[in-house]
């Protein structure tokens, strides 16, 4: 089993080029908003806060991903309720495609939901809710390979799902704000690797 495992992550390591920066700390160059929420970049970071309508919102890159490793960091400054989509499609504010959720404590951050479908396909289990660090920084990691989807938290593995309609899609990397209103998240460090 222990050389099982490090085999596959020599494997993974061995097909990956370097990093790539999607977001350049400086403007939006790249990305897309849909929706009438804020997205804007203040001091490096780039913010996401609830705008005058209080709907869904989406930030998503212009260029499609379908195999990848992304790392992030985000802070929840003002009830968190976001998200990170996956081979997602936007038209208006209505997404299709599969989100790890970003989220207070006790709300399934690194859980996958499928908006405008079959919802929740996993949760974390309930003691991996305390990996969060409210108030503080957190880095995420999603790696989606074929029709197998991991994240991890803070280093921490939340879940991993195979599932064919996730192998079957197809689309853009997309940050979510939740409607509601009183949302406020910043993110930096938002790097994508891709296979060759």
């Amino acid at each position: 089993m222990k050389y099982t495992f490090l085999l596959l992550a020599f494997t993974w390591a061995s097909i990956l080029p370097a990093q790539q920066e999607l977001f350049n700390g400086r403007n939006l160059e790249g990305w897309t908003i849909y929706g009438t929420e804020k997205w804007y970049v203040e001091e490096g970071m780039l913010i996401s806060e609830s705008g005058p309508d209080e709907g869904y919102g989406y930030l998503a890159t212009d260029k499609h991903y379908q195999d990848f490793e992304l790392t992030l960091e985000f802070l929840q400054e003002s009830n968190g309720n976001s998200g990170v989509f996956i081979r997602s499609t936007v038209d208006g504010t209505k997404v299709s495609g599969w989100q790890v959720e970003v989220a207070p404590k006790g709300l399934h951050t690194g859980g996958v939901y499928e908006s405008y479908g079959r919802g929740w396909l996993i949760k974390p289990d309930a003691a991996k809710e305390e990996v969060l660090k409210e108030g503080e920084w957190n880095t995420l990691k999603i790696r989606v390979m074929g029709d197998q989807l991991t994240s991890w938290l803070n280093g921490t593995e939340m879940v991993s799902i195979t599932d064919e309609k996730i192998g079957q899609g197809k689309g853009s990397i997309a940050l979510q704000i939740h409607d509601g209103g009183g949302i406020k998240v910043k993110w930096r460090n938002i790097r994508v690797v891709v296979p060759e």
